[in-house]
């Protein structure tokens, strides 16, 4: 059932001629590139990312250890009933309540807390959740909890990509992803992953640079407007977490893999792709099964990972581009990564909106028969989800709504620093040229995957 793991929304009937929504998304950027560089002459954002911290009683019940306690125990309940019903509940995807959980309210709910909340991961992994009560356990029996090796920081977050592309590799590339007993054994074996490096490097480190659910609901964390800083929480302009630079290796990687990801799932919609993979059925109509599956899903790796490359080149591209015209002889890879957030998280809401609206309903039944047994334990397996709860327009205005405003913010996080890089105004005006022309890229690029099908 592959509505579980694909999320873009097609829309063919829309509203107006789709090249009016081209035209109207880059006049949109431009306009915003102008008013930024005639009306924002210093850099703002780093100066507002304190933000002012909320009354002390609040962030103490907040940040206490019985609420990180309950969410915990929530956390670790609901990651047992996942595994479980991944490995002992029925093989129909529909009737489990694993796929459903895994790709819809978790994949696609926590990025979405993330941004509107902060980094609410920190309390609700279960992984974390887990670690953490072991290292009480080891204390409280007089044992010191002590990482095997020391962080060297070479890897940085390459690992945590590492884990972020198995992932979304399961989802896009594997046939029959949701498949229950598939997903149980991904669980377990990104569960293995996680303690492993918890148990090796220490539960902070892992959780910063190796896990990679982690580090990306941190970063998408920066959009919020809410912060847990020094045993308090602050409240701050949105996306003033993405001011300044970010040196640590494999940054730029990890938010390729998220932003390519994406983009082929969308592109994996398409009647072009979907040709060629019939092609590749046909051609070995005469093999086995498990041969045929092997070579559709080596193909969308390949597709994948060209998503990625593309990713990559075209920002490397105006990188460098931005070095030659600012006469910069150092790299800028690390300055203008972090503007690439914002648009990440533009992508998701674009390509996943419709499914997170009408396949996020089928959770209530699923929750009073999550085995498929044909249980009714809350009473509420009649409920039938609206399939119809938006409109196409509804839809298409979101998804185009998303993409412009992620890439206004963008634009603006990277004018913000090449405020601070290019102190010459004729020189950072030039310099940011290549940025813009990235944005708009990716604009339409983003819109034309909206519309096919």
């Amino acid at each position: 059932m592959r509505i579980l793991a694909h999320g873009i929304g097609v829309v063919r009937d829309l509203p107006i001629p789709a090249i009016y929504f081209f035209v109207g998304a880059t006049l949109v950027l431009a306009v915003s590139f102008v008013l930024l560089l005639a009306l924002w002459r210093r850099p703002l954002l780093e100066a507002r990312a304190g933000g002012r911290a909320l009354p002390d009683g609040l962030s103490r019940v907040l940040l206490s250890l019985p609420v990180r306690a309950v969410l915990g125990a929530f956390s670790v309940g609901v990651f047992l009933l996942t595994l479980a019903t991944a490995l002992f509940g029925t093989r129909i995807s529909l009737l489990n309540f694993a796929p459903t959980f895994v790709y819809v309210v978790f994949w696609l709910g926590i990025p979405l807390l993330s941004v509107l909340f902060g980094n609410v991961w920190s309390a609700l992994s279960p992984w974390r959740t887990v670690a953490d009560v072991a290292v009480w356990i080891l204390e409280l029996g007089g044992r010191e909890a002590r990482p095997v090796l020391e962080w060297s920081g070479r890897w940085g977050r390459f690992p945590g990509a590492a884990a972020l592309f198995a992932f979304v590799a399961l989802e896009l590339t594997k046939p029959q992803p949701d498949y229950p007993r598939t997903l149980a054994i991904a669980i377990a074996l990104y569960s293995y992953w996680a303690w492993a490096g918890m148990a090796v490097y220490g539960r902070d480190t892992w959780s910063r640079f190796g896990e990679g659910f982690a580090v990306m609901f941190e970063l998408l964390s920066r959009i919020a407007p809410f912060a847990a800083r020094e045993g308090r929480v602050v409240i701050r302009w949105p996306f003033t977490g993405l001011a300044g630079d970010d040196r640590t290796h494999g940054a730029l990687l990890f938010v390729a893999v998220m932003l390519g990801s994406t983009s082929f799932d969308g592109f994996s919609r398409t009647s072009s792709w979907q040709d060629l993979v019939t092609n590749v059925r046909g051609n070995l109509a005469d093999s086995s099964q498990r041969t045929v599956d092997l070579a559709v899903m080596f193909v969308n790796l390949g597709g994948l990972l060209f998503f990625i490359a593309v990713i990559l080149a075209s920002y490397l591209a105006a990188v460098a581009a931005a070095e030659k015209l600012g006469g910069v002889r150092r790299s800028l890879v690390p300055d203008f990564v972090l503007p690439l957030v914002p648009i990440a998280a533009a992508y998701m809401v674009a390509h996943y909106f419709t499914l997170a609206i009408i396949q996020g309903q089928f959770v209530i039944p699923l929750i009073s028969d999550p085995f498929g047994r044909g249980w009714d334990l809350f009473g509420t397996v009649g409920f039938a989800p609206n399939l119809a709860i938006v409109t196409y327009e509804t839809v298409w205005y979101v998804q185009v709504g998303a993409l412009v405003i992620g890439h206004v913010a963008g634009l603006a996080i990277a004018h913000d620093r090449a405020i601070v890089v290019f102190h010459d105004r004729r020189t950072s005006l030039e310099a940011q040229l290549p940025m813009l022309g990235l944005m708009v890229l990716y604009t339409l690029m983003g819109m034309w995957l909206l519309t096919r099908g």
